[in-house]
C-alpha cells in the first residue's frame, strides 16, 4: 500500500498543482467561498464521489472502502483566503484585488483533492471510510469548523479521529512537523474605545486627552502577561491597531484600539478577560476618561491527541523517512481545527514548504507568501497514507 500511494501521489502531482494554482488565482474570503466550493464539488464528482454541501460553502464527501462501517477517519482542509493584496509576480497571481491565499489554504484544498484521487483508486484496498471535509471560514470568528460541527459534520458517519494538515514556511520542503498535546493558542479579539475631551493641542490642561490615556493603557495591559499570568501558561497580549484621528495641533475626542489576547489554558483565559476589562476601565477612569471594551471570544486552544499524534508521527516516518520528521514548538497562532479536537481525538501537523534556493521564504499572512509546489505531492500522499494507517488501527 505504501508504494502504491507514493506512486499515485507522483502521478497526480501535476493535477494537484493545477488545482492549487486555480484556487490561488481565484481566492475568496471567509464564508464567501461559493466559486471555490463549486470547483471542489465538481472535481469530486469527476473523481466519482458524491459531494454534499454543508455550512453554505463547505463540502463533504465520503470515500468508502471495503466494509465501510468498520471505522471512519476524517481529513480536513480549509478553503478561505485573506484580505491581503498579493505582491508576488507569478502566473497564478490572485486576480482579485485585495484578496489572497496568503495562508496556504489553496494548498490544503488541492492536497485533499489529491487525496480524493488517490484513495478513490485504492478504495478496494482498505477497510473503512474516509470523510473528506472542505471547510469554509477558518480565518474569521466564529470559525467554519464550529458551524460544520453544528450542522453534523462529525456524524453520519461519525469519525473516530480527525487529521488536519497545514503548510509551514519555516520548514524546508520535505520536512513534516508534529507536536503531541498542547500546540496552538486560543484567540480572542480586543476592541477598545477611549473617550475623552479633545481640542487644541496647545491647551492640554483644558482637555481630557484620550491619546495620553490610550498610550498608558497600551503599556499597562502588558501587566496581564508579565505580572498576572501564571508563568507556566503561555500568554500573549498585543495591540495591533491604534487610531487617534487628530492632527499636529488637534487632540481628538476618542481613540480606538484593537488587539488580541492568546493563551493555552481555558480557566486563565476567562480570568484574563476579567482582568483586562477591570484594568482598562479603571485606568482610563482614573485619568478622567471613559473606556468601552469588547472582548470577542475566538477559537479555543488546540491540543493534539497524544496517542493519535504518536501514531501519525510513526506513520509519517515510514512515508518520508525518520530524518524528515521533526518536533514542533508551541505556536501562539490560533486554528479553528481546535473545535474538532475538542469533540474527537485530532492531529494537526505541518507540511514543510520552504525553499531558500528559490527565494520561497515568506511567512504566512504576508503579501509575498508562496510555497514550493513540490510539497503538494508529499502533502497528498502523506495524508492518504495517514488515513489508511489509522483505518487499520
Amino acid at each position: 500500500m505504501l508504494a502504491q500511494i507514493q506512486y499515485l501521489a507522483q502521478s497526480v502531482a501535476e493535477r494537484v498543482i493545477g488545482h492549487r494554482r486555480h484556487l490561488h488565482a481565484y481566492p475568496e474570503l471567509s464564508f464567501h467561498e461559493f466559486q471555490t466550493a463549486a470547483y471542489i464539488a465538481n472535481e469530486l464528482k469527476n473523481i466519482g464521489l458524491s459531494p454534499q454541501p454543508m455550512a453554505k460553502t463547505g463540502v463533504v464527501a465520503l470515500i468508502e472502502g471495503r466494509n465501510p462501517d468498520k471505522k471512519t477517519v476524517a481529513l480536513r482542509a480549509d478553503i478561505d483566503a485573506l484580505p491581503i493584496k498579493e505582491a508576488n509576480d507569478v502566473p497564478y497571481k490572485s486576480t482579485r484585488e485585495g484578496v489572497m491565499h496568503a495562508c496556504g489554504h489553496d494548498a490544503h484544498t488541492a492536497s485533499l483533492l489529491g487525496v480524493a484521487h488517490i484513495l478513490h483508486q485504492l478504495r478496494h484496498e482498505f477497510e473503512g471510510t474516509v470523510k473528506l471535509i472542505f471547510q469554509p471560514g477558518e480565518e474569521k470568528i466564529p470559525g467554519g469548523a464550529s458551524l460544520m460541527i453544528q450542522e453534523g459534520v462529525l456524524q453520519n458517519p461519525a469519525p473516530s479521529h480527525i487529521i488536519g494538515q497545514h503548510v509551514m514556511p519555516q520548514l524546508p520542503v520535505g520536512k513534516i512537523g508534529f507536536r503531541e498535546g498542547m500546540y496552538m493558542a486560543s484567540t480572542d479579539e480586543l476592541y477598545i474605545r477611549i473617550i475623552g475631551k479633545g481640542g487644541h493641542a496647545a491647551m492640554p490642561d483644558r482637555l481630557i486627552d484620550p491619546v495620553y490615556m490610550a498610550a498608558h493603557l497600551v503599556v499597562s495591559l502588558q501587566q496581564v502577561v508579565s505580572r498576572m499570568a501564571p508563568p507556566r501558561i503561555p500568554s500573549v497580549l498585543s495591540i495591533g491597531r491604534f487610531i487617534a484621528e487628530g492632527v499636529t495641533n488637534v487632540i481628538p475626542n476618542e481613540v480606538l484600539m484593537q488587539g488580541t489576547f492568546r493563551t493555552m489554558n481555558e480557566e486563565w483565559r476567562e480570568e484574563a478577560h476579567q482582568r483586562i476589562r477591570k484594568l482598562a476601565t479603571e485606568l482610563v477612569s482614573s485619568m478622567g476618561g471613559v473606556c468601552e471594551i469588547e472582548i470577542r471570544k475566538g477559537y479555543p486552544y488546540l491540543t493534539n491527541d497524544p496517542e493519535l499524534t504518536a501514531r501519525m508521527r510513526q506513520a509519517a516516518q515510514t512515508y518520508v523517512g525518520e530524518e524528515n520528521v521533526v518536533e514542533l514548538d508551541l505556536w501562539m497562532a490560533g486554528e479553528d481545527f481546535a473545535y474538532y479536537a475538542q469533540e474527537i481525538p485530532g492531529c494537526f501537523y505541518r507540511l514543510g514548504t520552504r525553499n531558500e534556493a528559490r527565494g520561497i521564504v515568506s511567512g504566512v499572512h504576508t503579501p509575498t507568501f508562496d510555497i514550493d509546489e513540490s510539497s503538494l505531492a508529499i502533502g497528498c500522499g502523506l495524508m492518504s497514507w495517514l488515513a489508511v494507517e489509522e483505518l487499520r488501527q
